[in-house]
């Protein structure tokens, strides 16, 4: 299996940031929309495999929905979709690198988590309450459960479950970048992702679609949303764009001032012979 080195991974996460920030809003309103609602089939996946498990299997049932979990960001990185949580990422690492504004970067995180809502709303909505596939028996029970662990949280352990999360999402997405072939990639993401959900830390995305499918039916309300949201959204960009970006572009930054050198260096010769032309 080919693959790339953690310089060279650096070098193309810059540049899928760049693209990302970049983006028409089109494109953002489509992908954001995919991207919201494949991480919510992948949550609604391990509800239906969980749900009814025996309680004597203990763990080991909360491994089997970690293990199926991995599907949303699977379809998001192989089929097309933008996640927040992975923007937090990859455009905090174009920002880092000076390829974009940090307008820019707002811009982006603003309108993914938009896009990402409404992708989640749908699913937990109809698929949810309307397929009646979160809002009955086990299934129903199984959901306000998931919610209300989430939502019953204070603002610190929310804050920092958040940053754990997004460590491991936004190392999920770094591996699939220096991975070349369809089946390497799902391996690099299927592992992390696994590992956040086993461990119960708080995804923003995932957050917008269970805690609404508990809400439709009646088991949370949109306050205990709200106060769980900005935790874990300020937790998640922690986790992505210092633990991972950051980190990353410290330990690589000569490589990346020597590319701004040239790039810049290039641009003064440009300049100079087109004075000269004139």
């Amino acid at each position: 299996m080919a693959f790339l080195k953690p310089d060279e991974i650096a070098k193309l996460t810059t540049e899928t940031g760049t693209k990302k920030a970049n983006l028409p809003i089109p494109s953002i309103l489509s992908l954001g929309f995919l991207g919201g609602a494949f991480i919510s089939i992948g949550y609604l996946l391990d509800i239906r495999v969980t749900a009814s498990l025996p309680k004597d299997w203990g763990t080991f049932g909360s491994f089997l929905g970690a293990s199926v979990f991995p599907l949303g960001l699977i379809l998001i990185v192989l089929a097309g979709g933008e996640l927040l949580t992975g923007n937090m990422m990859a455009v905090s690492m174009a920002f880092f690198a000076k390829k974009i504004s940090f307008g820019r970067l707002v811009n982006n995180w603003i309108w993914i988590t938009v896009t990402n809502f409404i992708g989640a709303l749908f699913v937990a909505y109809v698929f949810g309450q309307l397929a009646g596939l979160t809002s009955d028996g086990p299934f129903l029970a199984k959901t306000a459960a998931f919610a209300q662990g989430k939502v019953s949280e204070p603002f610190w352990p929310s804050f920092f479950s958040a940053i754990g999360c997004n460590w491991l999402v936004g190392l999920a997405l770094w591996l699939s970048y220096g991975s070349e072939e369809m089946s390497s990639k799902i391996l690099s993401i299927w592992f992390p992702i696994m590992g956040f959900v086993a461990i119960g830390f708080q995804h923003v995305v995932a957050n917008m679609f269970v805690i609404p499918a508990a809400i439709f039916a009646g088991q949370a309300t949109w306050s205990q949303y709200i106060q769980n949201f900005v935790p874990v959204f300020l937790g998640n960009a922690v986790g992505g764009s210092i633990f991972v970006s950051l980190l990353y572009w410290v330990a690589y930054k000569p490589y990346f001032f020597k590319e701004l050198q040239e790039s810049e260096l290039k641009h003064r010769k440009l300049s100079e012979r087109r004075r000269k032309q004139l």
